[in-house]
């Protein structure tokens, strides 16, 4: 299924963490947080002000980013959990970073 999020929103994977700490300790599923690291899957084409005249995305599909820990709502497509957020909701966009495993 392909999905197109309207106006100013953003589709997003999050990045799964790693499962242990700098120190060597590994964290159980019970005590991990969701992670506010994602990638943008689709994007919107952006708002539109007042005038009409629309606002590009600062974000597109592929980029690397941070979001509110509280940020987005979580839906199911294909059977993935992916988040749907306002473009407003990404704190920025992380450039050079690794590749990471998706959640």
């Amino acid at each position: 299924m392909a999905f197109k999020p309207l106006h100013d929103r953003v589709l997003v994977r999050r990045i799964q963490s790693d499962e242990k700490t700098k120190g060597g300790l590994i964290i159980p599923d019970s005590a991990k947080e969701k992670p506010s690291e994602g990638e943008v899957i689709a994007c919107g084409p952006g708002a539109r002000k007042d005038s009409g005249e629309l606002i590009e995305m600062a974000v597109k599909a592929g980029d690397r980013i941070l979001f509110g820990k509280w940020s987005g709502t979580e839906v199911t497509i294909d059977g993935e959990e992916l988040l749907i957020m306002k473009e407003s909701d990404i704190l920025g966009i992380i450039e050079g970073a690794k590749a990471a495993k998706a959640a």
